[in-house]
């Protein structure tokens, strides 16, 4: 008798979600060295958001492509492709494919999608990536940019130079991480998600700080990892 096991291909396996340091470690112990160059992670399929090394700007990590965005002495900013960049705390993780969540009229803001995300997906205790993509109507973000040789004992060190960014009707995609069990880690010690930017022309981007939109124009994807 031949057995024949359903097996899933491994170039659709969602891998579990990878987290590299802590932000509690960079903001509080003061470790801004590079623990993770994206090279290292650079490859089809695998998605990550962090600080730069030395918090002196922002990565995101987008299907192996490693964007850094950082911010220039007349407001403006720079997002250009560097994977040599090193992050001091990172969260990565390989999805092979997502699922769409439809997004119920009540998300509309960065709290309502954190506490829909929360309700939906808590039960399952488990780390995972996130998409959005639509036409936002408000986005607020900032790049850290902290001088170099700065010390940082406290996030009020590191946040005291950030600089942001305000962007209306904007189309972008994002990219967040949930966890209810890694606050300080690579979420904020008061929410239950890390989300970063990036505008679709690729010329603009950042930390999430407030997002405002229409769910019926944003669309929502998971990468709930294989058991």
């Amino acid at each position: 008798m031949l057995l024949f096991l359903a097996v899933t291909p491994a170039w659709t396996q969602n891998h579990p979600v990878v987290p590299t340091g802590a932000m509690r470690n960079t903001m509080f112990n003061g470790q801004l060295a590079g623990l993770v160059q994206l090279d290292s992670l650079a490859s089809p399929g695998t998605y990550g958001i962090g600080p730069l090394e030395y918090l002196r700007g922002e990565l995101l990590l987008w299907d192996g492509h490693a964007f850094v965005a950082t911010a220039e002495g007349d407001g403006a900013m720079t997002v250009e492709e560097l994977p040599e960049s090193r992050a001091p705390f990172f969260v990565h993780q390989h999805v092979g494919r997502w699922t769409e969540v439809e997004l119920p009229d009540q998300v509309h803001d960065h709290a309502t999608l954190d506490a829909y995300l929360t309700e939906r997906f808590a039960d399952l205790e488990v780390p995972f990536a996130f998409r959005l993509a639509g036409r936002f109507d408000d986005v607020a973000t900032h790049l850290v940019d902290v001088p170099p040789g700065t010390s940082i004992a406290g996030p009020e060190d590191a946040h005291r130079w950030n600089k942001h960014f305000h962007h209306e009707k904007v189309s972008m995609d994002m990219l967040g991480f949930f966890s209810t069990k890694h606050q300080a880690v690579f979420t904020h010690h008061d929410s239950h998600i890390h989300v970063h930017a990036i505008s679709e022309d690729r010329d603009a981007m950042g930390h999430v700080e407030e997002m405002r939109f229409r769910a019926a124009d944003v669309r929502l994807f998971v990468a709930l990892p294989d058991r």
